[in-house]
């Protein structure tokens, strides 16, 4: 049995290698009413060292003082360059705007309420340089609120690196994103092949890494934390918190890439089918939680029509025919009785979040890893 089957991905792993000096990185940060917040970011990247750097902030309308501070900073540093929207156009427009006068070797779309950790940048390139295959790197993001920025790691142990397609069908498999956002250097060759991001509310970003994944290898960065990402309450990422919203946007995300990629991609049916078994299991696993906590309300119902939806061939499951039978049965309960019945289920899931989420953490990926060290000469997997 193959590892895809087992659940587990292939990778090879390199000693990390010191870049080439001369990498030129262009940082596109899409701006709207975070004023307070793109000083930050903008130093963040103007103190890289070991790359040449510069920086296009396009603001998207903003209404607080973000224009003005962004032209403060192209005054203070020849590097800023400002765009600016007549109107909203949402982050997907802005990123593609700036993305259009992108001049470096390589790419990053830094939100303004991110950082990148030092040295970030030339421990990605050297990635770049040194395996040209490879189309995206990225590494370990920080989490974190308020105003105080955790200690970063700022040493790279080693790289590991998949071909693009084990990469993509890994994600298939799990039906899940395993990147935040602002740790991923890209090569812009290879964006010049793909294109920019399309237009999906909250699942631009994922669609983005995974046609990238189609079409070159991607490399993961471990032991150093290439980002710090702000969590706070009016982030995209927070407002997309609804399951059944995000869920919804997944699949979206799986669907716009492979209608972009077409037949001609070799798999492309099987791999699609995959993703969405993997979301409609991911929808029933939340109606499981719901029901575990004496919550049998039309969240469930919604969740359980929207697994159908997305795989006709999930009713056959053992686990859907189970919840349709609790969702009948638990009627008439009292939430709390079903509450203590479902506790041992709730531990159970929460200790296997937490295996997968210290697994995300050390590798870049949810599921196990088969890894071999690459061969003296190797430079990486041939495209």
């Amino acid at each position: 049995m193959n590892d895809r089957r087992r659940g587990r991905s292939s990778a090879v792993r390199y000693e990390p290698h010191d870049g080439r000096e001369g990498a030129t990185v262009t940082v596109v940060i899409p701006c709207f009413n975070y004023a307070r917040f793109l000083p930050q970011a903008v130093d963040s990247v103007l103190t890289q060292e070991g790359v040449t750097v510069d920086v296009i902030v396009v603001d998207d309308a903003s209404t607080d003082e973000s224009v003005s501070v962004a032209e403060r900073l192209a005054a203070a540093d020849p590097r800023v360059r400002v765009v600016k929207n007549e109107r909203n156009r949402g982050a997907v427009e802005t990123f593609n705007r700036g993305l259009a006068d992108a001049r470096g070797e390589f790419l990053v779309r830094l939100d303004a309420d991110d950082m990148l950790t030092p040295g970030s940048l030339r421990r990605a390139a050297a990635v770049m340089q040194r395996l040209p295959g490879v189309g995206l790197v990225y590494g370990h993001p920080i989490h974190f609120e308020g105003d105080a920025l955790p200690a970063p790691r700022i040493v790279a142990r080693s790289w590991t690196v998949w071909s693009g397609r084990d990469w993509l069908q890994a994600r298939c498999v799990d039906g899940s994103n395993v990147i935040t956002s602002p740790e991923v250097l890209m090569r812009r060759s290879v964006i010049d092949v793909v294109g920019g991001q399309r237009p999906l509310a909250h699942t631009h970003d994922m669609e983005m890494w995974l046609r990238i994944a189609a079409h070159s290898d991607i490399a993961y960065i471990v032991g150093a934390d290439q980002a710090w990402h702000r969590d706070h309450a009016d982030s995209l990422s927070t407002k997309a918190e609804h399951p059944l919203l995000i869920l919804t946007e997944v699949r979206d995300a799986f669907d716009v890439l492979f209608d972009g990629l077409g037949a001609d991609y070799e798999g492309a049916d099987e791999l699609r089918a995959r993703a969405h078994r993997a979301i409609a299991l991911e929808a029933l696993a939340h109606a499981s939680r719901d029901l575990d906590r004496g919550r049998s309300s039309g969240d469930v119902d919604k969740l359980l029509r929207f697994a159908d939806e997305t795989d006709a061939t999930i009713g056959e499951t053992a686990l859907r025919r189970r919840l349709e039978r609790r969702t009948r049965s638990d009627r008439g309960l009292p939430s709390f009785v079903i509450a203590a019945t479902g506790i041992f289920p709730r531990l159970r899931r929460r200790m296997r979040q937490r295996v997968r989420d210290r697994r995300w953490s050390a590798t870049g990926v949810y599921e196990p890893l088969t890894i071999r060290s690459a061969a003296a000469g190797d430079e990486g997997y041939s495209r």
